[in-house]
C-alpha cells in the first residue's frame, strides 16, 4: 500500500509539473494575449492532465474545472480532482500568481497531491512533507485580490494582523506552506478543484486546513461548491477560528 500511495503522489507531482511546463511555454510564446491565452492555456493543461491520468490509472475517475462532469464520480472511492490553470486572470495578464493542481481523493478525502507553481519553479507535493516556519507574532493574512471578503478587514484587526491581497488559491495556500504568511482566508465560494490539491499538500505537511467554522474538507460530492476555507499555521488556527466565529 505504502508504494502505491507514493506512486500517486509521484504521478500528481509529475503531470503537475509538466502541464505547468507547457503553460509557460505558451504564455511566452507570444502567440495568444489576454482573455484568449487563458482559455487556450486552460484546454491545453486539461488536454495534458487527463491524457496523463487516463493512461496511468484508466480505472479512477476525474473531476476537472475544464471538463464536463458526467455525474458518474461522486460514487467513486479513488477520483482524482484537477485545475489545470488556477488563476486564469493571473496568467492571461502575465503575473506570476497562478498554479496547477493534481489531486487524488479517496473516501471523500484529499490523501495525495501537488500544486505546480510554474513561475517559482516550484512543485510542493503530499510525499515530500515542508517544515513549517515558525509563526509571526503579527499574522500575515491571505486574502483573494479580485474577490476580497467583506470581513476580511474586521478579521485582520481582530488578530491584529496584516492583510495581503493575492490571486490564485494554489499560490496563496503554498505562501503559507512555505512561510511567507500565516493565514488564508476565504469566504466568497470555490469550488472543490480550486484547493482540493493545495489541502492534500499541506494537510501532510501539518497545516489547519478546514472549512471557516472548522469542519473537515469533503470531496467528490455531487455539488462542487466549497463556499469558504481556513489555512492556517497551527500556531494560528484557534485564534482564527475563533475570530471568525465572533464577527
Amino acid at each position: 500500500m505504502t508504494d502505491h500511495a507514493a506512486t500517486d503522489a509521484a504521478l500528481a507531482a509529475e503531470i503537475a509539473t509538466h502541464a505547468g511546463e507547457l503553460l509557460l511555454e505558451l504564455q511566452r510564446s507570444g502567440r495568444f494575449e489576454g482573455r484568449e491565452l487563458g482559455d487556450v492555456g486552460d484546454a491545453r493543461a486539461d488536454a495534458l492532465i487527463l491524457e496523463r491520468l487516463r493512461a496511468a490509472r484508466p480505472a479512477d475517475c476525474i473531476l476537472s474545472e475544464e471538463s464536463a462532469d458526467i455525474g458518474d464520480r461522486h460514487c467513486a472511492q479513488r477520483v482524482w480532482v484537477i485545475d489545470p490553470l488556477d488563476g486564469t486572470r493571473s496568467y492571461s495578464e502575465g503575473r506570476r500568481e497562478w498554479s496547477v493542481h493534481v489531486a487524488l481523493v479517496e473516501d471523500g478525502l484529499p490523501t495525495h497531491g501537488a500544486v505546480a507553481l510554474p513561475t517559482r519553479q516550484e512543485t510542493w507535493r503530499s510525499d515530500r512533507p515542508s517544515e513549517l516556519a515558525t509563526a509571526q507574532r503579527t499574522p500575515r493574512i491571505l486574502v483573494s485580490g479580485s474577490r476580497t471578503p467583506v470581513e476580511a478587514d474586521a478579521l485582520a484587526a481582530a488578530l491584529g494582523g496584516e492583510l495581503i491581497r493575492m490571486g490564485s488559491a494554489g499560490y496563496k495556500a503554498m505562501a503559507v506552506l512555505r512561510g511567507d504568511a500565516d493565514i488564508y482566508y476565504h469566504s466568497g465560494g470555490q469550488h472543490e478543484w480550486d484547493n482540493c490539491a493545495p489541502a492534500a499538500v499541506a494537510l501532510a505537511s501539518g497545516l489547519h486546513c478546514s472549512r471557516i467554522d472548522g469542519t473537515q474538507f469533503r470531496y467528490n460530492r455531487a455539488d462542487t461548491l466549497v463556499p469558504d476555507l481556513l489555512f492556517a499555521h497551527p500556531d494560528w488556527a484557534e485564534r482564527a477560528l475563533a475570530a471568525i466565529a465572533a464577527l
